[in-house]
């Protein structure tokens, strides 16, 4: 059985309104600073109450918004930042946004959020 595949937006079809939107949800854009912070992984930690449905709706949100990369290997989804192609898409966004989470994050008394 070949291993599965995601679609995913080319670079030049990333739409700043989705990448927006992607990011406008607190659990994704604290997935999105985690996978700035670590790299590609296979494991994104958001809690033992988090339901697995719930990590693989806002994963597939993510990717078809051009914010993550996904691949399969083996029986591991593999995810990592798609950071060079935002960077290139919307010079200073990401950076912008992750700073301004950290900042709010650090307003609130939440540093490790």
């Amino acid at each position: 059985m070949p291993p599965r595949t995601y679609h995913h937006p080319d670079t030049d079809e990333i739409a700043i309104a989705r990448v927006l939107f992607a990011l406008s949800e607190p659990l994704r854009l604290n997935m999105v600073r985690m996978l700035a912070e670590q790299g590609e992984t296979d494991s994104i930690d958001l809690g033992p109450d988090l339901p697995r449905s719930t990590l693989t709706h806002h994963t597939s949100l993510l990717r078809e918004s051009g914010v993550v990369f996904v691949r399969a290997e083996g029986r591991k989804c593999m995810i990592r930042l798609r950071d060079e192609d935002l960077e290139q898409r919307f010079p200073g966004l990401l950076d912008t946004v992750l700073t301004g989470y950290e900042s709010a994050a650090e307003d609130h008394g939440e540093a490790d959020a």
